[in-house]
């Protein structure tokens, strides 16, 4: 046995030497008095002198009868004396004694007989003072009733850590009775807890002294093996009276409830704060696309593992769908999204794929019945009527796909698509929490999704009449060859004004005329294409191009208030000249062979519609080889940049007189164009070739 009364380890060296004694002798003060055979004291503790008040010198030798009790009581104690002597039985219980001072103390005694290696007779009797004795059985009594009645589970290690003693509730909480506890470490009583954290904690405070207060631990007991439970626990140093040290005590609440509350109440903040983030992230363009990737984006990782947004097919093209019962669904995918690389993403539908999910897939169920579609704990049966094929069922066979979800995506009333949900790497089953905040996302999301696709079909419109209302231009007329490109204002469904024109004249020359009629929507596209078609009428007649931007300003100035600026040019092959008039546009480009681009210096001229302004005509050559790059003002205004600064920046694009056409208008558009401009633009561009 070790010094704490513990067994002793394999390879344990017992104590040796002097062991120190418990301080609990020394709290109840217990005095050891011998007596021989005729009741003289013959042996006197230290206790004994300050329980009795004599010293070993005044009570050796002495009658204890005479020097330790009240007359009355001398033929009771002579009796009990007596007694002890000749039967051998011992004697305990309360009696008052006398001290030397003369006061009374009543004392528990423990009387018994005893014999010596000659046979001689001796009483041998162990007092305490009462009220000592009483106090420390009221404290004793008081930590038994209150250790083995607590609610809170209490336990005792030694100083090796194995327990020692628990009390009922800690058996309750750990579903182990006092016995299969006894002797063994935490390690071994609660195999699915982290005992390594828990044993280090326990080995600190046995060192340092320093108790650990109210730190969590989650785990499982064999109490409750299948659910996770939270505890509280403090540990304390036990020591004796002395500062030795006994070991550790551990006192365990159960907090499970506070626990999950806790949790409930995390992921309710977390709800939330997704809610938050999709209402931030959600529809920050009114590209389709990138709607749907945006919704995708928000519920993973939060909220699945794998999602996809898929859109009924007939929604995508405008039209309204409502699915029988036996009818499948004709499905675009707009948007997947995965955590992490695995299996089910390869098993999705890849975005613009369009693919016919039959009547008994989920998805399908849930575009028809316009409700979510939970499967909580997906089966191997389950598979097939989650993925669009049997090979795509194996795949999310292999990914671990665990649980899945469904939500419809629903707006004004009507079912777009779906947010297809699925879990793999959480191990958390989907809940019905989770159903609401899919509804939730798919419902805010779905709002934003419907705006893109009437924006994009309105837009789709808007692009095709506005492309109707330019020419379909040859790439080589005359003595010139060109290129030319409309682009669309990136943030508008209106069609604009600007417009291009390449007209073939009489003896190899050609008109090249850039307009922009300020505004947009169909005032401005009719005024433009009233202007084309002005400016095909005139040119016919061969007029100077200021007398022809002359008689637009007239027809420009009957228009209801319409202003307009346009360039028009007209190249002579055989005179490798052109002459330009210019009505409040921006200055054409040359590009030279050998030379670098410039600026063409032209009056400005007023724009069409202002009238009462005279317009003039400049020449320049323009040799075989050479180019002449035409355009309007949304290629290079910014509201972020200098005119200046991106005029030199079209100019120094402009460095490669043998570069193809279509490819210098590639380059500028890409480069000079930006995604967030508010305006179109028209670009045309001319390059002079030797006549055949």
């Amino acid at each position: 046995m070790t010094a704490a009364g513990a067994p002793l380890a394999e390879g344990e060296e017992p104590v040796r030497g002097p062991v120190r004694a418990s301080g609990l002798l020394d709290v109840l003060g217990v005095a050891s008095v011998v007596l021989d055979a005729k009741g003289r004291i013959v042996l006197w503790s230290p206790q004994a002198e300050e329980l009795f008040g004599y010293t070993a010198q005044e009570a050796l030798g002495q009658y204890a009868a005479r020097i330790m009790v009240h007359e009355q009581h001398l033929d009771l104690v002579v009796k009990l004396f007596a007694d002890v002597l000749e039967t051998g039985e011992g004697w305990a219980g309360a009696f008052p004694i006398r001290r030397k001072d003369g006061t009374t103390r009543l004392v528990e005694f423990r009387n018994m007989r005893l014999l010596d290696d000659r046979g001689d007779v001796y009483a041998l009797g162990l007092a305490a003072d009462q009220t000592t004795v009483q106090r420390l059985e009221r404290d004793v009594a008081l930590s038994a009733r209150i250790v083995s009645q607590s609610p809170i589970g209490l336990a005792v290690l030694d100083t090796q850590l194995r327990y020692v003693s628990v009390n009922p509730a800690l058996e309750r909480i750990n579903g182990m009775t006092a016995g299969e506890h006894i002797g063994r470490t935490a390690r071994e009583v609660l195999p699915q807890w982290d005992t390594d954290a828990l044993e280090d904690a326990a080995q600190r405070v046995l060192e340092t002294g320093q108790p650990l207060i109210d730190v969590s631990a989650v785990g499982r007991t064999p109490a409750d093996p299948d659910e996770d439970h939270a505890w509280s626990l403090s540990l304390y140093r036990l020591e004796d009276a002395l500062g030795r040290v006994l070991g550790v005590a551990a006192s365990v609440v159960d907090i499970t409830e506070q626990y999950r509350a806790g949790i409930e109440a995390e992921a309710a903040r977390r709800r939330l704060a997704l809610i938050a983030d999709a209402s931030a992230r959600i529809g920050t363009t009114l590209d389709l696309e990138r709607t749907a990737r945006e919704l995708a984006d928000v519920a993973v990782p939060e909220l699945a593992d794998v999602a996809a947004v898929d859109l009924l097919e007939e929604i995508v093209g405008g039209r309204r769908r409502h699915l029988g019962p036996t009818e499948p669904a004709v499905i675009r995918a707009l948007a997947v999204r995965a955590d992490h690389a695995t299996d089910a993403l390869e098993a999705a539908d890849p975005p613009g794929r369009i693919a016919r999910y039959g009547s008994d897939r989920l998805v399908t169920e849930c575009v028809r019945t316009a409700g979510p579609v939970l499967v909580a704990q997906v089966k191997d049966e389950d598979l097939p009527r989650i993925a669009r094929s049997a090979e795509a069922a194996v795949l999310l066979a292999r990914a671990g796909v665990h649980s899945y979800l469904a939500v419809p995506l629903i707006a004004r009333g009507e079912v777009l698509g779906a947010l297809d949900l699925k879990r793999t790497r959480n191990p958390l089953p989907f809940s019905e929490d989770d159903v609401l905040l899919a509804r939730e996302l798919a419902a805010r999301a779905a709002v934003q999704i419907d705006n893109a696709r009437w924006y994009q079909s309105a837009r789709d419109t808007a692009l095709t009449l506005q492309r109707s209302l330019l020419p379909s231009l040859p790439s080589v007329t005359g003595g010139l060859e060109v290129a030319s490109r409309y682009q669309p204002a990136g943030a508008t469904i209106e069609v604009g004004g600007d417009w291009f024109d390449v007209i073939p004249l009489e003896d190899d020359k050609t008109a090249l005329v850039v307009g922009d009629v300020m505004g947009s929507g169909i005032n401005a596209a009719a005024t433009m294409g009233r202007l084309r078609t002005a400016t095909n009428t005139l040119a016919s007649l061969d007029l100077d191009p200021a007398r022809l931007l002359a008689h637009l300003d007239r027809i420009t100035d009957q228009l209801d208030q319409a202003i307009a600026t346009c360039q028009y040019v007209v190249h002579d092959p055989r005179r490798r000249q052109c002459r330009i008039a210019n009505a409040g546009h921006l200055p054409p480009v040359r590009v030279r062979v050998g030379g670098p681009a410039e600026l063409l210096d032209l009056p400005t001229g007023a724009p069409l519609g202002v009238g009462g302004v005279e317009f003039s005509t400049t020449t320049v050559d323009l040799d075989p080889g050479d180019e002449l790059v035409l355009y309007t003002d949304g290629l290079v205004e910014t509201r972020r940049h200098l005119l200046d600064e991106r005029l030199e920046a079209l100019l120094a694009l402009l460095d490669d007189p043998a570069r193809p056409l279509e490819d210098v208008c590639d380059l500028l558009l890409r480069r000079m164009h930006e995604p967030d401009n508010h305006d179109d633009v028209a670009l045309l561009i001319a390059r002079a070739r030797d006549l055949p």
